[in-house]
Formats: C-alpha cells, sequence, structure tokens
C-alpha cells in the first residue's frame, strides 16, 4: 500500500520508518532492522543531523539497495550557510547525492520562524540545495501547531510533521485541514507518545483515518517493525470500542508525560532523562515496582542526582517541569524503599 505525499508526488507506504531509536543499537543491530524494514514494504525513512549517528547507520544499508527508499532528514541549523553544510554532511552519512525531503526542524517559536525565513535564513540555503540537485522537497517540522500553521502561511512549505497520536489532537482544529487545502504532505511524529500508548495498533488506525498521510514510529526490534506495518493489514476507522480503550489510556496517560524526544539531552549531570521518565512511568502507572526499582538500583545517576539547573526544561518542546516531576518520584519512591539510595 502506497499513499502520495501531499503535493510531492512522493509515493510512500503509510507506515514509515524513525530514526530516533536506532542510535541505541550497534551497528549490526541497525542494519539488521533496517534491512528488515525494507524487505516489509517500509520505504519512509526519517532522521535528522541531531540524532548522532543515524543518518551514517542508515546510509550504510541504503548504498547497498539499488531500489533507494524515500530518504527525509532535517537540521536545526537556522542559517543559510550552516543548513548548507548540514545537507552536505547529510549526503555523505547517508551516502546519496540527493534527498527526497529536507526539513526545517523544531521551529518552535515565531522568532525561530522568522530567523529561518529571513534574508540569511535557513530556507535560503534549502533553495539553493534544491535548484542544485542536492534535495529533492522542503519540509518543516514542530511540535507547536499553531506556529507551523503560520509557517505554512509565509512559505511554500510542501510537508509538515508533528506530533499526533490520540491524545496529542491539536492539530485536528486548524493546522491539518489547512495542510490539506494546500496539498501538503502530513507526516505524524511520535504516534505511540513516545511508547506511552499500550494499544499500538488502534492508535495508528485512529492517525492513519484522522487525515495523516504517514506516521514514523521508533523502532528498535524486529517484532516492532512487523507490528507496526500489520496496521495495514486491516485499516479502517475506529468502532465506539476500539475508540474507548484509546479514551481510558488517554485519562490514565494525562498531558504531562515524557514522549521520549530525547531534546532534552544530553543532561549536564549525566542523567538518562527519558529512561528515568520510563521507570517512573513503569513504576507507577504499570505497577511494576521490583522492576523498576532494579533498574534504578543500576543506574550511576538517579532521581536525586538532579541539580534542578533547567537546561531539560528549556529544551523540552513540551514544555515539562522535569526536575519538579523528578523531584516528586523521588520522594515517592523513597517512601517505598526508605533509606535505601537510588530514588
Amino acid at each position: 500500500m502506497q499513499v502520495k505525499l501531499g503535493r510531492t508526488g512522493l509515493k510512500v507506504n503509510p507506515v514509515g520508518f524513525g530514526g530516533i531509536p536506532i542510535q541505541r543499537l550497534n551497528s549490526g543491530e541497525s542494519e539488521h532492522l533496517i534491512e528488515t524494514a525494507l524487505g516489509q514494504g517500509i520505504n519512509f525513512y526519517d532522521t535528522a543531523r541531531v540524532y548522532t549517528d543515524s543518518e551514517e547507520k542508515m546510509g550504510r544499508v541504503f548504498g547497498r539497495f539499488p531500489e533507494r527508499p524515500v530518504i527525509a532528514t532535517k537540521s536545526m541549523a537556522r542559517s543559510r550557510d550552516q543548513i548548507l553544510r548540514d545537507i552536505e554532511t547529510s549526503l555523505k552519512k547517508l551516502q546519496v547525492d540527493h534527498i527526497h525531503l529536507y526539513q526545517c526542524h523544531n521551529i518552535s517559536s515565531r522568532e525561530v520562524l522568522e530567523k529561518t525565513l529571513g534574508p540569511r535564513g535557513a530556507i535560503r540555503g534549502m533553495i539553493q540545495a534544491r535548484e542544485e540537485g542536492m534535495i529533492g522537497h522542503i519540509g518543516v517540522t514542530g511540535h507547536k501547531p499553531w506556529v507551523i500553521l503560520e509557517a505554512i502561511e509565509k512559505f511554500p512549505f510542501e510537508t509538515i510533521q508533528i506530533p499526533f497520536n490520540f491524545i496529542e489532537t491539536a492539530a485536528l482544529e486548524r493546522l491539518i485541514p489547512r495542510a490539506r487545502e494546500k496539498k501538503l504532505g502530513i507526516i505524524a511524529m511520535k504516534p505511540v507518545a513516545g511508547g506511552a500508548f499500550q494499544n499500538v495498533l488502534l492508535n495508528f488506525r485512529f492517525i492513519l483515518t484522522s487525515g495523516i498521510d504517514v506516521i514514523i514510529p521508533g523502532m528498535d526490534r524486529i517484532e516492532q517493525v512487523e507490528e507496526n506495518r500489520s496496521v495495514l493489514d486491516h485499516l479502517k476507522p475506529l468502532d465506539e470500542n476500539e475508540t474507548r480503550i484509546l479514551m481510558r489510556e488517554k485519562e490514565d496517560l494525562g498531558e504531562t508525560f515524557c514522549r521520549r524526544c530525547e531534546y532534552c539531552m544530553p543532561c549536564p549531570e549525566g542523567l538518562n532523562i527519558p529512561f528515568l521518565h520510563l521507570v517512573g512511568a513503569y513504576y507507577f502507572r504499570y505497577g511494576l515496582k521490583e522492576w523498576a526499582w532494579k533498574r534504578l538500583q543500576g543506574m550511576e545517576k538517579g532521581y536525586q542526582d538532579c541539580t534542578r539547573c533547567g537546561e531539560c526544561v528549556s529544551r523540552c518542546p513540551y514544555d515539562l517541569d522535569i526536575p519538579g516531576i523528578f523531584q516528586q518520584l523521588g520522594e515517592k519512591i523513597g517512601r517505598d524503599y526508605p533509606g535505601k539510595p537510588g530514588a
């Protein structure tokens, strides 16, 4: 099954491949995973300059395949010169001479948007790269629908990439309808809210029947590749009972939870912030206290090592009070395990 990615004309499988988790895999593991995904018909691969060695790991596989998948990457550069350097680097890392979709990454405010679109902004470099054949299409990504809505009114971007799942539906109000009017390709990042959803396939069905062209779940196991792709076998809108199941999950999760986008990293104190959030979720949300406690004991830094410097808060696209959350988690777990270090 393939769909057109808006007016780009690119034909993509609606289930794409998000490039964040492969940073955690070694070269052999990542190559086997990507090869499996290609074999399953997954032909849209999204990564970024800031995802450490993700581009490089993808490139090792793409360079061996005669049929190149649709490659999308992105940069947080805001100037013309810097983004041209980033595009050159992406081409080398991905081992290609052309990138189908290059995106202005994480446009988080009006000020960032204005800088990116300015006379010396990144968009000028992207236009030049497109004219020279280095990239095919220009997209924009961001976590705030109102900022991305303003972006597509000010520049003819061809795709948008936004968080979208059963919890995060703000884009349905104005952004997605306007993007559809403009015939933009719509890419959903965080389709399982950073791994928070348990009913993954139900959530995918909701997304793919809500006006989204392609989802890009992160994958780090073969089983995930096979399960994620299987949503296309029975793709139809949710019935009332299925909607109720996801609604219960939504109510349980609330709004203040980590999506594991990893923008908060690295922590100046060496805390593994996303994993500490995950441990807290398993401890309290799923009742796996012994599992979570053992993981905390095996970590070099725990909740108690947070110095409340605020670096993570300034980088979190969801404005989470991470130091406050960690203080609460540490105190609650400490009451269950009094006198023991680690919480």
